[in-house]
């Protein structure tokens, strides 16, 4: 019966040469500790020779003796200070090899995330599409009906788009954690940034331009280029002045392919020629409108 090996692991192929290493120089230094022993025997009797006034061919003797002994120990220092290097590389190695296996189980995980959303993806399209069909496909029209259907058919549509967004980033990140250069910013806002406002309705977007607002005495600032989340008060007028655009718009995907959904540069400096106050540009739009209606 012929029985096959199985074919190690890198780790573990690792694990087997650190393991002859230090095997090795256990060896080594053993023999080192043995060689120096027999030469302070040869030193100690050298000295005792020449303090005794021993004639010069038993000095001869002894000293030559004591060299050889001294070469073969100077020569084994030198191949143990090799043999460290050796362990301190192969030491390295196997660190590199485990966090290098971290990183594949890391990025196995964000990439198993992004098939989940991609499979569950399909059920909420259905059953949103099912939401709208019992309204539009009724005889009755309902204003409160149709403002519900539009309303589903819309969310559906962002869903659509931040589906297609999330599963690009999680995989662009899975590719980043597996090269071991991962910076995984998260693209929504933190617990405290979501518990401070709560109360504002908010919608995802994507910056052309950086932009400021104020949210009571905070002012907010997001950089161009980013995945942001707007308040629906200003999303009107940063819309018309184009300095924001929705997620499944194609400049959008063009822009987050090229820059990604972070932000460039940065949190923009109050400085930047290019900033855009929104609560100014607001605030121009608010008298003309006043006069319109006057």
């Amino acid at each position: 019966m012929l029985f096959f090996k199985r074919e190690l692991s890198p780790i573990e192929r690792f694990e087997v040469a650190l393991k002859d290493k230090l095997s090795a120089r256990q060896k080594l230094a053993e023999r080192l500790s043995v060689t120096e022993a027999e030469l302070l025997e040869k030193r100690t009797a050298a000295e005792q020779l020449a303090v005794a006034g021993a004639n010069n061919s038993r000095l001869d003797r002894a000293e030559a003796s004591m060299r050889t002994v001294e070469e073969r120990a100077k020569t084994l220092r030198a191949e143990l200070v090799e043999v460290d290097d050796q362990v301190a590389s192969a030491e390295r190695a196997l660190a590199d090899a485990k966090a290098q296996r971290d990183r594949d189980t890391l990025a196995d995980q964000i990439e198993a995330m992004a098939t989940a959303i991609e499979r569950a993806a399909p059920g909420f399209e259905a059953g949103s599409a099912a939401l709208v069909e019992a309204v539009t496909q009724s005889a009755l029209s309902i204003p409160e009906a149709t403002r519900f259907a539009s309303s589903i058919d819309a969310v559906r549509s962002e869903v659509r788009a931040a589906t297609d967004l999330i599963c690009w980033e999680l995989r662009s990140a899975a590719v980043r954690t597996r090269a071991g250069n991962a910076n995984l910013a998260s693209i929504s806002l933190s617990e405290a940034e979501q518990l401070a406002s709560a109360e504002i309705e908010r919608q995802l977007i994507y910056t052309l331009h950086p932009l400021r607002w104020r949210e009571g005495d905070e002012v907010r600032k997001a950089p161009a280029f980013a995945l942001v989340g707007l308040p629906k008060a200003l999303l009107a007028v940063a819309l018309q002045h184009q300095h924001v655009d929705h997620l499944n718009a194609r400049r959008v995907q063009t822009l987050m392919h090229l820059h990604g959904s972070a932000g460039h540069n940065g949190e923009p400096q109050d400085d930047d020629p290019q900033l855009v106050d929104l609560d100014a540009l607001l605030a121009e739009q608010q008298p003309s409108a006043q006069a319109d209606v006057a």
